[in-house]
């Protein structure tokens, strides 16, 4: 989930990403590298998808857990 930093202008600051594995809140300002190593995902399930036709499917994952994932799965990059 990302959470932006209210600005007068028209631009957005990112001010926060939070995993949506391990809910672990990074400030864009203090943890800059961990903020840029997320894996953001946006998908639309397709026809017969198990999370549904046309659904919009939107996913932000820390680099920890997605090793984490990668590695209980055993999946070879």
């Amino acid at each position: 989930m990302l959470i932006y930093e209210p600005k007068a202008t028209t631009i957005e600051k990112l001010k926060f990403v939070i995993c949506d594995i391990c809910k672990k809140k990074y400030d864009n300002d203090k943890d800059f590298f961990e903020t840029q190593e997320f894996f953001h995902i946006q998908e639309t399930g397709g026809y017969g998808s198990v999370f549904g036709d046309g659904k919009e499917i939107n996913v932000d994952i820390c680099q920890h857990c997605m090793n984490k994932i990668l590695i209980d799965n055993q999946v070879e990059i």
